[in-house]
């Protein structure tokens, strides 16, 4: 455990609320006079491309768009997109999406202004030299945080790896939060990128790098997500519940971060890279196993979890308490629908023989050394085999 001083970083600025979209306009207006749009086609189609298009042409700037996400960010999508900027001469960058337009969009700011290839910066190997273009983040899912993270995730085409790249210059200027954006988003993506946000929290709380500030973050996160997840996700309509999860799972992202994410987005990027799983599934689908793996090393702070959701559980063992905790969890992604990977068509075989490769990369990503308990090589590829037919049943506790 680290005791010191700690260290926060978070955007310039965050706008949040019902209707925040709006100012989108207003505020590239202060950052420059050529914007970017980076989307993709399923928010051109319902219409949020358009939408801030028009609130950028009501202050009087000029944007042009690239829509061509159409699955994770790769390395390809960022070097169409920073062509167009180039060619265009746009000095803003605004991301109108989820996790994927906005890690595509952050990779294109900095690369806007420094040199070389985006996976150069993987791992600290090389540090931005240069400011990047401001950048407006827009999500339009609850789930992966990316608008107040230092974090971009591009799946690099030739190796199939997913390079987490972590810097302070990868920060947007401005983060607007506005829960009436995800109002398109199917139950099945609510679900899953719900989830990832409930991930990002409780991988922050239990982090070895977690700290005071991220704990209160990442507590009131779970709290958010967990009590309003289900409905957001059975109701899309239900604006209160989706507001309090955007809420949610911008504290969540603020959370790790700061604090770093551990086991769970460690061994899902391989899964993603290599079987094309949206992130938030992955995650989902590995967050139960790796909670029973990590029960008894991180007791304490899972009962923590519990206790700050239920209060009448302080009457229970610190260890009932904590089995409790992974119990609603669990129950939750049960109601969710979370597959597991037999179930999404993960081909058995083809899993089987990417065991070692997929533990090596989760390893070399450096998030499971922030575990509580920290697996070996041996013990990832076990806990692999263990969540491809993970059945979730439902819980014994009342």
């Amino acid at each position: 455990m680290f005791h010191g001083f700690h260290q926060l970083v978070m955007p310039g600025k965050i706008l949040y609320g019902r209707d925040s979209f709006s100012q989108v306009g207003i505020l590239a207006a202060e950052l420059g006079k050529k914007v970017l749009i980076i989307s993709d086609p399923i928010m051109e189609k319902v219409g949020n491309v358009t939408l801030c298009e028009t609130y950028l042409q009501e202050q009087g700037i000029a944007s042009v768009t690239y829509t061509g996400i159409d699955s994770e960010p790769t390395d390809l999508h960022v070097q169409e997109a920073l062509t167009v900027c180039i060619e265009e001469k746009c000095d803003v960058i605004v991301a109108v999406g989820g996790g994927s337009c906005i890690d595509t969009a952050k990779a294109v700011a900095v690369m806007a202004t420094n040199e070389g290839y985006i996976g150069d910066y993987m791992g600290a190997q090389k540090l931005f030299s240069t400011k990047p273009l401001p950048l407006i983040a827009c999500p339009t899912t609850a789930g992966t945080g990316s608008e107040v993270t230092k974090v971009t995730v591009i799946v690099n085409t030739q190796t199939q790896v997913k390079m987490m790249i972590s810097q302070p210059e990868l920060l947007p200027v401005v983060a607007i939060v506005d829960p009436v954006l995800t109002l398109s988003c199917p139950p099945a993506v609510t679900a899953a990128t719900g989830v990832d946000a409930l991930c990002h929290a409780v991988e922050a709380y239990l982090s070895r790098k977690s700290q005071p500030v991220t704990d209160t973050f990442a507590l009131t996160a779970i709290e958010r997500i967990v009590q309003n997840l289900l409905r957001s996700y059975q109701d899309r309509e239900d604006i209160e519940a989706r507001e309090k999860v955007a809420l949610g799972a911008m504290l969540a992202g603020a959370a790790f971060s700061n604090a770093s994410v551990t086991l769970v987005h460690g061994m899902s990027r391989p899964i993603g890279a290599l079987f094309h799983v949206p992130h938030g599934i992955s995650n989902a689908m590995l967050l139960p196993v790796v909670l029973d793996y990590t029960r008894d090393s991180a007791a304490e702070k899972l009962a923590d979890i519990g206790c700050f959701l239920h209060p009448e559980w302080k009457s229970f063992s610190r260890q009932e308490a904590a089995d409790r905790t992974i119990a609603e969890i669990k129950q939750l992604c049960t109601d969710l629908h979370i597959p597991n990977m037999k179930a999404w068509g993960i081909d058995k075989v083809s899993f089987a023989r990417s065991l070692s490769k997929m533990a090596t990369d989760a390893l070399a990503s450096g998030s499971p050394a922030n575990n509580p308990i920290v697996p070996s090589h041996e013990e990832i590829m076990k806990l692999y085999q263990q969540s491809y037919d993970y059945e979730l049943t439902s819980t014994q506790f009342a």
